[in-house]
């Protein structure tokens, strides 16, 4: 697996961010859903990973966003569990 870039890295801390400021906003209307997030907004929620992921890579081919899943509980998403900042 190639290295994540400094800049994906980065993208992920500041999306996994402004997922946790706005968590109580959106866990109502969005609890385990999947947001497809960019430069610290979402663009959009969906059912899974798999339907956010392709919208990401069909849309930014720069790579740069990360999902998120709306939940108060840590989740293991394989590839993107990178995206659970532990330190």
């Amino acid at each position: 697996m190639a290295e994540m870039t400094k800049a994906k890295r980065e993208e992920i801390d500041r999306n996994f961010d402004a997922m946790l400021k706005r968590l109580d906003e959106y866990m109502p209307l969005y609890a385990g859903k999947h947001a497809l997030m960019r430069h610290g907004e979402v663009i959009d929620f969906y059912n899974d990973w798999q339907d956010a992921y392709r919208t990401g890579m069909r849309f930014y081919a720069d790579g740069l966003f990360s999902i998120q899943q709306v939940t108060r509980t840590p989740v293991d998403l394989g590839s993107f569990s990178h995206a659970v900042h532990l330190g």
